[in-house]
């Protein structure tokens, strides 16, 4: 799909808003206990912030493996952003399909807090790897 600059640009922005959105989900979700939601919305949350990277940079895939594995290519094997933000967003993908996909899985409210701080992290990051465009 082609887009025009401007069509592009506005993309890019919903992206990155559906990730803060994501936060703020996060933030009600581990307030109610609900846990394995919370796993899933601090992954998409960086999901929609490497989509916003990946329409910067005119890549585009529907999917997820795809899409970390540019991003882990092009972006923490060159050095142009820490190896961390391949790690989190990994961990975040098989967290996340654990969750949605695993007969019957429970996650410590420790871990998750860890992994919406990373979230939050990993998000401003790509947003500084945006602003370097």
């Amino acid at each position: 799909m082609t887009l025009s600059i401007e069509d592009r640009n506005n993309l890019i922005k919903y992206r990155l808003e559906q990730a803060e959105e994501a936060i703020l989900d996060v933030e009600l979700l581990i307030e109610n206990n609900r846990l394995r939601s919370a796993i899933n919305r601090i992954y998409y949350g960086m999901f929609y912030s490497v989509l916003a990277l990946a329409l910067a940079n005119q890549y585009e895939s529907s999917k997820h493996s795809q899409l970390i594995g540019w991003f882990n290519k092009n972006f923490v094997h060159k050095g142009i952003i820490e190896p961390k933000f391949g790690k989190m967003i990994n961990k975040a993908f098989n967290r996340r399909t654990k969750g949605d996909y695993d007969t019957f899985v429970i996650f410590e409210k420790e871990i998750v807090n860890e992994m919406f701080i990373d979230m939050k992290e990993f998000i401003e990051e790509i947003k500084k790897s945006l602003n370097d465009i």
